[in-house]
Order: structure tokens, then sequence, then C-alpha cells
């Protein structure tokens, strides 16, 4: 419940400030230097967290939503603000191969040399894409980023207002010693719910490892260990001889037993999946024409038109990519 109100209240500041022009508050010139905004930095401060605390970054493509959480005192991870996303392309579904406008999922790792303070999009990160299990899968793409605007060719669109205060706060992560920040993209929160919609899916097997990672984070807070072996993610395991060296061989025996609350919640999550399953009551998996767009900034499409939701979402009027497949999508949050 906690969550939900701070995920309601962050994308109500964000649709407040889409009724002005972006321009108004944003810098064109030292934009990559700009300092985290004083309503972020008071929340860090209510939250018991400092600026160069360490972060971690969740996307989640149907919600169209993105998280930035912060280390705060505790050691543990909170939310510090959640994004709506103005669009991303594709469908559900990690990307494979370049041109085919799918936005990836998976985890990655963002390190300073990958922060661009001259994206054509005002400022982005680079999520690294391919990482070592897709590149081994043998997917193929490049320059798959978080940027501004509301424009996607396989990228998370986010605002030029949106991406600035990102940048600012990963930025300062990094300078306060983070070496890389982990970045989480998901198909949809991983619900009993969400994985019950979705059971026929060809993506499902991959779905569910994912959610092994999704659900250590949700449990513990803290940002899980990653590795690859068998062409899949292996979340949490230590190995006798190291990281696996080849990451489409059988992995290594694991030196270490699951997480016990780890495991209670996988299995709490996979009983409530099929009983949803047997009672029959699960809707059906929601389907794209191309990529999503958070409900606020469909509205302000509709009602206002491609032309004035780029004005409202970027600095240089970016067009609005594919807008007839935006409004197409009738994706809610209370879907």
């Amino acid at each position: 419940m906690m969550l939900t109100a701070v995920r309601i209240g962050g994308i109500a500041a964000l649709t407040l400030l889409l009724s002005a022009c972006v321009s108004t508050v944003l810098e064109v010139d030292g934009k990559a230097t700009q300092p985290i905004p004083a309503a972020v930095t008071a929340e860090m401060s209510r939250k018991s967290m400092s600026p160069s605390a360490p972060i971690l970054v969740r996307i989640f493509k149907q919600e169209s939503e993105l998280e930035i959480w912060k280390r705060d005192r505790s050691g543990r991870f909170a939310l510090l603000k959640t994004y709506p996303m103005c669009r991303w392309s594709g469908k559900l579904g990690p990307k494979k191969q370049n041109g085919d406008r799918q936005a990836p999922e998976g985890f990655y790792h963002v390190s300073a040399g990958m922060l661009n303070p001259n994206s054509q999009y005002y400022l982005s990160f680079n999520l690294g894409y391919p990482n070592k299990l897709e590149a081994a899968l043998g997917y193929t793409g490049e320059a798959l980023m978080v940027h501004g605007a509301c424009s996607s060719s396989g990228c998370f669109a986010l605002t030029d207002e949106g991406v600035a205060e990102i940048y600012a706060v990963a930025r300062e992560a990094l300078k306060g010693g983070q070496g890389s920040f982990q970045v989480q993209a998901f198909p949809f929160r991983m619900t009993p719910q969400n994985m019950a919609k979705n059971r026929d899916d060809p993506n499902f097997t991959f779905w569910s490892d994912l959610k092994q990672g999704y659900d250590i984070f949700e449990v513990s807070r803290r940002q899980p260990k990653v590795s690859y072996c068998e062409g899949r993610y292996v979340f949490d395991k230590e190995f006798g001889g190291g990281e696996p060296r080849d990451v489409l061989a059988p992995c290594p025996p694991a030196l270490n037993a699951p997480d016990a609350l780890v495991a209670a919640r996988t299995q709490s999550d996979r009983v409530a999946m099929e009983e949803l399953l047997t009672a029959g009551t699960v809707l059906s998996a929601h389907a794209y024409a191309d990529g999503g767009m958070h409900p606020s900034f469909r509205r302000l499409l509709e009602r206002s038109g491609q032309s004035a939701l780029a004005k409202r979402t970027s600095l240089s009027s970016v067009p609005v990519s594919r807008p007839d497949a935006a409004i197409a999508d009738p994706h809610s949050p209370d879907e």
C-alpha cells in the first residue's frame, strides 16, 4: 500500500509538470551537470538516503513505469520515486535482433562511462545490451537506451524532464563510489495475476527465470547477484570454481542453498498462480500494436494531439513515435 502511494505521488507530480512546456525548467547548456532537483533531495532526506548512496533501477513495460530505488541508512534499498514512461516500442518479450523494435528485458549494469551527456534525446544512459547472456545466445542490437522525449525504437523514453532527474540521481550515485548500478527490466510486475495471464506465452520460461531475481529483491530489498549458465539467468549462486565461464554450458554445482524466505515467496506465488488458472478467473494476456505509453501521457495525446505532447515532453519537440499505436494500446493499471 505504501509503495503504491509513493508510485502514485511520483506520477502525479510529473503529470503536473507536463501542464507546462519543459523548456521552462530545463537547460540545454550544462544539462549533464544540473543538480538533483530540490524536491528529490528533500525526499531523499526524508527517507534517510544521501545523494551519493547507491541506486537500483527497475523498469516495467506493461505498466510503463521506471522506479529508482536508493540504499538508505539501514543498508537496504527503498523506493525513491516512480516515473511514468512516455514511450517504449515492440511487444512484451526480450530483444533478440537488431531492428526488431523490441525494448530489452533482463538484468543490466550501468557504469559512469555509459552515461551519455550528448544524447540526441536530451540525456541518456546505455543499458549495455546485449549483456553476456544475450551475446552468447546470438542476440544483436546496440545503443539501447533510457532517454528523454517520447520516441522509441527499442529504447525507454521518459521525457526530457524525467530523464534529467534520473540522470542526475544516477550521476551522483556513481560519483559517490558505486561502480555501476543494476537495471532490472521486466515485461510486467511479476505478480501471480500477471504470470497467470501470460502462462501460455512462448517467453514464459524466460520470464520465470527473471522472476527469481524479482523475488529476491522483493523479499530482501538488496541487489541480487547475477550469473549466467545453461543459457539463462541464475541468481545469488556461489560456485566453487568461480563464475561459470561458458554461459551455455550446464551450471556448476552451487555452494550455497537458496534463501528460505525467497523460496517461500516464489512457492506461494506459484500456488497462487495455479489457483487462478484452476478457477478460470484469469483475464487474457495483453497484446500490443507497437509498445506502450503510460496512461497519463496517453490522455494528453488523445486530448491535445501528438504535436502538443512532443512539445511538452521534449525541448526540441522530438515527434512522438507511432502515436496511433500508442492510442490503440488499451492497457491501464487497473486491467
